[in-house]
């Protein structure tokens, strides 16, 4: 059954890849350094902030979701650009990782002036931090050229949260034309960075209105979570491990976590405690083979970065990835 998934995924991935004029040889001759440069960055980047790749990973997710992977969540608030996608409520004091873009981009500019859009480093960014944190490596498809616009009220609707039922998120995902393999194993990008204590604190002591911790938590893990996140704490901002067994290292530990009732957040454990529900069986696939899981999320990422990406002669290869040319 599984090889049948991979297949579906992969033909949906060479279709989306024709459509969109992408390639992962699109700079070879212009820019064919870029992915070292990148990978460069972050590896820096990484010796200083363990976090920062799932940061990274994190930003292209946020991206894409939003008039699909056109750097529209790097833009900052000014100019023609009125209302950012870095204020919207999934982005705002969570998203982070936009100094290290920075750098990358300045990097990528010395060598390649003007050729390499901010869509394709995130893309390239997110590739280098998986594989760099002990995941998989793929081919990135390269080519997207960057939006002109931003769009804080879709950020606000399209990006999946974790307050939402797996019915909604499955839908967000179909939205994009992402599937179930693609949620499931997206998903899996949690088993490195961290959470802090406001998108997951409902489930520690009133659960709908209970008044009691959320059913599918492990008691033990509850426990645990109530001193790193105390009722009438005064912060929420407080950091928590969404993979508490190898909270810097990407494996299949968190789909292990699931299955032992320690998926931090409530669209995390849905995926294994929604009763019938058909991710179910690719999270115990997942958990028990590494290799399965890599090969999904490789061809998810794919996927996912080939959401309705400008190609030229739409867009721009803009300068600085905050602003506009």
């Amino acid at each position: 059954m599984f090889c049948s998934i991979i297949f579906s995924v992969l033909i949906t991935t060479l279709v989306h890849e024709s459509n969109a004029q992408l390639s992962s040889s699109f700079y070879s001759s212009t820019c064919p350094n870029v992915s070292s440069i990148v990978r460069s960055v972050v590896q820096q980047a990484l010796q200083s902030d363990s976090r920062i790749g799932a940061s990274l990973t994190r930003l292209h997710f946020h991206d894409c979701f939003v008039n699909g992977c056109d750097a529209s969540v790097l833009l900052d608030q000014g100019g023609n650009i009125t209302l950012s996608e870095k204020g919207a409520v999934p982005n705002n004091n969570s998203a982070r990782g936009f100094d290290v873009v920075d750098k990358i981009k300045s990097a990528v500019e010395n060598s390649c002036p003007g050729v390499v859009s901010c869509a394709d480093i995130l893309a390239l960014a997110a590739e280098a931090s998986v594989s760099l944190g002990g995941g998989p490596s793929w081919n990135v498809v390269l080519g997207r050229r960057d939006g002109v616009i931003a769009n804080q009220s879709g950020a606000n609707n399209s990006i999946p949260t974790p307050f939402e039922s797996l019915a909604n998120i499955t839908a967000k995902f179909a939205a994009v034309g992402l599937n179930i393999t693609d949620l499931v194993a997206l998903s899996g990008a949690h088993t490195f960075g961290r959470a802090q204590c406001r998108f997951f604190n409902q489930r520690l002591f009133n659960w709908s209105g209970t008044g009691s911790p959320d059913p599918t938590l492990s008691p033990s893990y509850v426990a645990s979570l109530q001193q790193s996140c105390p009722q009438n704490g005064s912060s929420g901002t407080t950091l928590n491990n969404l993979d508490p067994s190898s909270p810097d290292t990407f494996d299949n530990n968190y789909f292990s976590n699931l299955i032992n009732n320690r998926g931090l957040l409530q669209t995390d454990q849905e995926l294994f405690s929604s009763n019938n529900s058909v991710t179910i069986s690719l999270v115990n696939s997942f958990a028990g083979n590494q290799t399965a899981f890599f090969e999904a999320f490789a061809e998810s990422m794919i996927n996912m970065a080939n959401i309705s990406p400008l190609t030229a002669p739409q867009g721009q290869i803009r300068s600085n990835c905050r602003k506009l040319n």
